[in-house]
C-alpha cells in the first residue's frame, strides 16, 4: 500500500464509509414501512418537498421504493444496492459487477427525483430494454403511484397494469412473457408528461433537436432536461460518442456522383496511389493519386477546378473503400447497407453514415445510391447529456475511463463492493505466433471443456471471425449456437441457454453487455451441476481496443458469488498487435522459430498487448475530444440561435408584433402590412419568421462544415485550426443572425395568405425528370422549383 493511501485512506473506501449511516437510517425504517399505504407515503413526501430539500427525505424514499419491489417483484434491495443508489442521487457514475442488481439500485434515485414532478429520463441502450425495464421496473412505481411511460423509434407506451397480472418468471427464451401486453400507445408527448421515462439516447437526443425545429409551440414533446440516468453509460458516453445526432433532409444533386467516384477509386493502388494509416484509420491520396484522378476526370487541377467538395466526395469514395469492411463495419441486407455497431455487434437498421460515406459504400457494394444528406440540426452526445440538470449513471465497467468521466462530464466513479465475494478465475492469456494456431487451440479447449459438460461462451471481434470459428467447431463436430447481428431472431433463447451444461455459444459483441448468463440454464436447471463444473468459461479470441470491452465479456462469467473461468487466447498476427505491438514485436515475431501450435510465453507481449489498449484508448479519446471541441463552437452558436428562435416560437401575439416591428426602420410599410393581413397578421409572420430561422441554419451547419474541412489545411501554415475555426465561425454566426433579420424583413413585407389554392397537376412521363428541366406541369419553372421541390 503507498504511504498517501496509508495517510489518507482509499477515496473510494473513504466515500462507502461516508454513506454507511444513510443505509443503516434506511434498514432501520425497514419494518415500520411494511404496514404502510405506498401511494399514500409518496403523496406526504412530494407535499414536504415543498418546503424541504430532496436530501431530508432520501432515507424514507430508499425505504419505500424496498418495501414497493418486495410486494412486487418479491426481490429486496441489498445494502451495497442502496449504496449504488445513493451514489447515484449525489450525482455520480457507480461501477457494478455483473448480476448485482444495477436496475433495481437505479429505482431508489429514479423514484427519488421523480418526486420533483419534472420528469427522470431513465437511458437504455437498445428499445428492447427500454420496454422490458419500464414494465418490469413499473411495477415498482406503480405501487408507489407514479406513472412510467417508454419512448422508442416512432413510437410511445404508457405502462398500464390493469391488463392482468405480469407473469415474473421468464419463458424458455429468457424473455419476460407478454411484455407487449402491459404497453399502451400514446403520443411521445403524453409520454414525456410521465413521472419517468425510459429510452434509448438517440430518441432522448432526436427529441430535443426536432422540439427546436417546431413550426408550433404545442407541437414540443419533451418538457425539460431535469435529470437522467443512464444504463451502461460507458457504452453510451464514451463509445458512442464519436458519432453525433443528426438530423437530416436528402440533397438530391449529389448523390449521382458516388457510383462515378467509385469507379475511379477502384483503379487506385495502395502505398503508389494512396496511403493507409491504419493506426489512426485514415487514407490519404499520394501526389500520383491526385495525378492519376485528375488524368482519369481530364482536369489540370483538381483542387482549382472542382473545389473542395468534390475533393470531399473522393476522400469518402477512398475511406468506403479501404477502410470499411463488410461483415465487420457493416452488412448488406436486401439491397441495403445496414451498419453494425462495433461495440456491441447489434445491427443499426436506419441509422446511416453522414458527410457522403454512406452513400460511397452503396456504390462501392453496387447497390443503388440513396441521396445524400442535408444537416438540419446536430448535436454531439456529450453535449445533449450536459444540458441536464443532473446526470448519473451506473455500468459494470467504468473505472479504467475515470479520467474521461471527470475531465468531460464532471462525474466521479464509485466502485460498489459485490454482495458476495468473487470466485471466478481470470486466467492468463495465451499467446501464439499465428492466427491459425490460435484458432486450433481455441477449438481444443472448447472440446476439452465440452467434453466434461463445462458451458462455454466464445466472444468474437466480428461477424466474419464469428462464422470462421462456427465452421472450425462444424468440422470438429462441436455442437455449438451462433449468435451475431445477421443471426439474431433466437437471441434470447441461445442466451437463455448459454449457460447450461455442455452449451457452446460463439458470439460478437452483442453477448458482452447488459446480458445475464444464468448457469444450468433460464430458468435455471440443474446449476449445482453446472457450478460443480466449474461454472462458465469465457474464450476472449483476442483482445478489443479498450479494455473495458474485455472486462464486459469477463463478466459474463461469476455473477453472484457463482464460480467460472475466463481466458484470451492472442495471436501476433492480431489486429491489435500488428498495428500497435510496435517494433520489437516485430523483430520477436521475424526472429521467433517455434515449432508450429507451440504457446509463446514472453512477459514482454503481455506488457505490449497492455501498451498497445492504452494507447488505443488514448487515440480514441482524443478524436471524441477533438469532436467535441469542435462541437463546442457550434454549441455556443446552437444555444444563442435555438434561443432566439424559441423566442419567436412562445412570443404571444403582441410581444411577436414588438419583436417583428423593432426589426424595422420605417415602421408604415410594416403598419400597411398588418392592416391588410388583419387577424392573421401575427400567425403569419411567425410562419414566415421561423421558416427564415430554420433555412438561415441549414445554410449555416453547412457553411460550418466546410469550414472544418479548410481549417484543417492551415495546420501547415502553422496556425491552430480550432482557433481559426473559432473566429471564423463566430464571424459566420454573427452575419448569420444579421442576415436573418434582413430576410425577415423582406420576407414579411411580401408575405400574402392564399388559401384553396389548387395545385398543379404533374405529368407522368416515361423518362425521368432532372431536377434544373422545365416542370411537366407546364408551370415554366424548373422542376426543383416546382412540383419537384
Amino acid at each position: 500500500m503507498s504511504m498517501f493511501k496509508k495517510l489518507f485512506g482509499d477515496a473510494n473506501e473513504k466515500y462507502l464509509k461516508s454513506v454507511s449511516d444513510l443505509v443503516s437510517k434506511i434498514n432501520s425504517l425497514e419494518s415500520d414501512y411494511e404496514k404502510l399505504d405506498l401511494k399514500e407515503k409518496t403523496q406526504e413526501l412530494k407535499k414536504r418537498l415543498e418546503k424541504e430539500p430532496l436530501d431530508n427525505i432520501l432515507s424514507e424514499a430508499y425505504a419505500l421504493v424496498r418495501e414497493a419491489a418486495k410486494r412486487t417483484l418479491n426481490q429486496r434491495h441489498f445494502d451495497v444496492q442502496l449504496m449504488g443508489g445513493i451514489a447515484l442521487h449525489q450525482r455520480k457514475i457507480i461501477e457494478m459487477r455483473t448480476g448485482e442488481g444495477k436496475t433495481l439500485s437505479s429505482t431508489l434515485p429514479v423514484y427519488l427525483n421523480a418526486l420533483l414532478n419534472k420528469g427522470v429520463h431513465v437511458i437504455t441502450v437498445n428499445d428492447y430494454l427500454s420496454k422490458r425495464d419500464a414494465v418490469w421496473m413499473g411495477q415498482i412505481y406503480h405501487e408507489l403511484g407514479l406513472s412510467v411511460s417508454c419512448i422508442s423509434h416512432r413510437s410511445a407506451f404508457i405502462y398500464d397494469p390493469n391488463h392482468k397480472e405480469l407473469d415474473k418468471e421468464r419463458d424458455e427464451k429468457g424473455s419476460f412473457k407478454i411484455i407487449d401486453e402491459f404497453l399502451k400507445p400514446v403520443s411521445r408527448k403524453q409520454a414525456y408528461q410521465c413521472d419517468i421515462t425510459y429510452g434509448t439516447n438517440h430518441e432522448f437526443g432526436f427529441d430535443y433537436l426536432r422540439d427546436n425545429m417546431v413550426m408550433n409551440a404545442d407541437q414540443k414533446v419533451q418538457r425539460g432536461l431535469s435529470f437522467a440516468i443512464i444504463d451502461e453509460i460507458d457504452s453510451v458516453l464514451i463509445d458512442e460518442a464519436r458519432t453525433p445526432l443528426i438530423i437530416s433532409a436528402p440533397d438530391m444533386e449529389s448523390s449521382k456522383l458516388y457510383s462515378e467516384f467509385s469507379r475511379i477509386i477502384s483503379q487506385l493502388k495502395l502505398e503508389e496511389h494512396y496511403e493507409l494509416h491504419e493506426k489512426e484509420k485514415a487514407v490519404t491520396l499520394t501526389e500520383a493519386g491526385v495525378e492519376k484522378i485528375e488524368k482519369i476526370i481530364g482536369v489540370e487541377n483538381v483542387y482549382q477546378d472542382k473545389g473542395t467538395r468534390y475533393l470531399h466526395y473522393l476522400e469518402q469514395s477512398l475511406r468506403a473503400e479501404v477502410l470499411f469492411k463488410k461483415d465487420r463495419d457493416y452488412v448488406v441486407k436486401n439491397g441495403e447497407i445496414i451498419i453494425v455497431d462495433e461495440f456491441t455487434g447489434r445491427l443499426m437498421p436506419g441509422r446511416r453514415w453522414s458527410g457522403g460515406l454512406h452513400q460511397a459504400v452503396e456504390a462501392k457494394e453496387g447497390l443503388k445510391v440513396q441521396p445524400e444528406s442535408l444537416t438540419l440540426a446536430s448535436i454531439s452526445i456529450q453535449n445533449y447529456f450536459r444540458m441536464y440538470d443532473k446526470l448519473c449513471g451506473m455500468t459494470g465497467t467504468a473505472v479504467t475511463s475515470s479520467e474521461e468521466f471527470q475531465k468531460v462530464y464532471e462525474l466521479e466513479v464509485v466502485v460498489i463492493p459485490t454482495n458476495k465475494p468473487i470466485i471466478r478465475k481470470d486466467l492468463s492469456d495465451v499467446i501464439y505466433k499465428t492466427q491459425k494456431e490460435k484458432l486450433k487451440a481455441i477449438v481444443d479447449r472448447v472440446k476439452q471443456a465440452s467434453d466434461k459438460g463445462q458451458p462455454v461462451l466464445i466472444g468474437t471481434r466480428s461477424i466474419e471471425k464469428n462464422e470462421l470459428l462456427s465452421e472450425l467447431l462444424k468440422r470438429e463436430g462441436i455442437k455449438h449456437e451462433l449468435l451475431n447481428a445477421k443471426q439474431h431472431e433466437r437471441e434470447g433463447e441461445i442466451i437463455a441457454q448459454a449457460g447450461r451444461r455442455g452449451a457452446v455459444t460463439v458470439a460478437t459483441n452483442m453477448a458482452g453487455r447488459g446480458v445475464d448468463i444464468v448457469l444450468g440454464g433460464n430458468p435455471s436447471i440443474n446449476s449445482d451441476e453446472v457450478k460443480g463444473l466449474g461454472g462458465l468459461l469465457v474464450i476472449g479470441t483476442e483482445r478489443h481496443e479498450a479494455r473495458r470491452i474485455d472486462n464486459q465479456l469477463r463478466g459474463r462469467s461469476g455473477r453472484q458469488g457463482d464460480p467460472g473461468e475466463t481466458q484470451f487466447y492472442l495471436s501476433l498476427e492480431d489486429d491489435l498487435m500488428r498495428i500497435f505491438g510496435g517494433d520489437r514485436i516485430k523483430t520477436m515475431m521475424e526472429r521467433m522459430n517455434l515449432p508450429e501450435g507451440q504457446e509463446i510465453k514472453a512477459g514482454i507481449i503481455n506488457k505490449s498487448v497492455e501498451s498497445a489498449q492504452s494507447k488505443i484508448e488514448g487515440m480514441n479519446f482524443d478524436v471524441r475530444k477533438h469532436l467535441l471541441e469542435y462541437d463546442d463552437v457550434q454549441n455556443i452558436h446552437r444555444s444563442s440561435f435555438y434561443k432566439k428562435r424559441s423566442e419567436i416560437l412562445n412570443a404571444q401575439d403582441k410581444e411577436l408584433r414588438d419583436l417583428i416591428f423593432n426589426l424595422f426602420e420605417d415602421k408604415k410599410p410594416f403598419l400597411d402590412k398588418e392592416i391588410e393581413l388583419k387577424d392573421k397578421f401575427t400567425q403569419a409572420i411567425r410562419f414566415v419568421a421561423l421558416k427564415m430561422y430554420d433555412m438561415s441554419w441549414l445554410n449555416h451547419l453547412q457553411e460550418l462544415s466546410y469550414l472544418k474541412d479548410r481549417v484543417r489545411l492551415r495546420a501547415y501554415g502553422q496556425l491552430d485550426p480550432l482557433v481559426e475555426y473559432k473566429n471564423e465561425g463566430y464571424k459566420m454566426f454573427k452575419q448569420l443572425l444579421e442576415n436573418i433579420n434582413a430576410n425577415i424583413v423582406k420576407a414579411v413585407q411580401n408575405v400574402k395568405i392564399q388559401e384553396n389554392i389548387e395545385q398543379p397537376k404533374e405529368i407522368v412521363d416515361k423518362k425521368e425528370v432532372g431536377r434544373n428541366d422545365p416542370c411537366p406541369c407546364g408551370s415554366g419553372k424548373k422542376y426543383k422549383k416546382c412540383c419537384g421541390k
